[in-house]
């Protein structure tokens, strides 16, 4: 299968007769704990991205993705149409990116047009501006915000989404911030794509999240933490703390056992720092889910 690039060449394979063995040999790549595709958060690969674009759709295939969230605000610099083609040639999918506020702010429309013209159908925020998440009202008003915006998204059949970070997690006046936003905003306009990472590092459970608000996560990060590095609820963008999904301290058994209840439709491994070459980190990722049993 390494030498396969594409789905074309796949079925050009299946034409000259391997196409039994290629064809198990697909199912098992695509397999996961609950028979959903592996996706891969771009960002992880980000140095490859930058040299070779199209190489590194084709590596990130190899492996066996077949979902991505896109890393970069500008589609790499090309068209979304451009993007998306080059994307359908390599078998990956983009369901889903990130918009930074200003972006969401300025020009809405034009952002969500440009989203859907990639095929993506989940259009996020990567995290709000630290003066948008200070208080208990300030979290508020941004709620307000995301369901307008949620309202914005649905009139063009695509969702809207909010990712968010370890400092989401903090207590301001008794109250947790991203429980606020979540209680806050309306289930059918807003959703959210929970980081496992995030969550741990803050010192809470991603399962204690599906439990509290079910159906509200429709996509999941998923990356892994090393060993000692305590909960904080303070900005914290040190390198160190990412490994390898199964690498870490964070019982992705029970994460998958409990994803049902939290409504998730898809999950992107993602590592914000590696140690080794990034594809092969997220290669040994990959591998990890695609034997993990639940």
């Amino acid at each position: 299968m390494a030498n396969i690039r594409t789905r074309r060449d796949f079925l050009k394979c299946a034409g000259l007769g391997i196409s039994a063995v290629a064809l198990s040999n697909t199912r098992d790549m695509i397999a996961s704990p609950r028979g959903m595709p592996i996706g891969l958060q771009l960002y992880t690969v980000r140095d490859h991205v930058e040299k070779d674009l199209v190489g590194t759709f084709a590596k990130v295939a190899a492996i066996g993705f077949r979902e991505v969230e896109l890393g970069s605000f500008d589609f790499y610099g090309k068209k979304p149409t451009e993007l998306r083609h080059i994307l359908d040639g390599e078998g990956l999918k983009a369901v889903s990116l990130h918009y930074l506020e200003s972006q969401l702010k300025s020009d809405l429309d034009r952002h969500i047009a440009d989203a859907l013209a990639c095929g993506v159908s989940y259009v996020g925020l990567n995290m709000l501006d630290e003066h948008d998440r200070k208080s208990i009202d300030a979290i508020r008003r941004s709620a307000d915000w995301f369901n307008k915006v949620g309202e914005t998204a649905r009139r063009a059949q695509c969702q809207f989404f909010y990712h968010g970070h370890n400092f989401d997690f903090a207590t301001v006046d008794g109250a947790v911030l991203y429980d606020e936003l979540i209680k806050h905003t309306d289930p059918k306009l807003v959703n959210f794509e929970l980081d496992c990472f995030w969550c741990v590092r803050a010192g809470m459970k991603p399962v204690d999240y599906f439990h509290k608000f079910p159906g509200r996560f429709s996509q999941l990060h998923i990356k892994d933490l090393k060993v000692g590095y305590p909960p904080t609820t303070s900005e914290d963008f040190d390198r160190g703390p990412f490994t390898e999904v199964g690498h870490g301290v964070i019982n992705w058994k029970e994460i998958f056992r409990a994803i049902p209840q939290a409504g998730v439709k898809h999950f992107y491994v993602e590592q914000d720092e590696c140690e080794r070459d990034s594809l092969e980190s997220a290669r040994i990722s990959f591998s990890y889910i695609n034997n993990l049993t639940v």
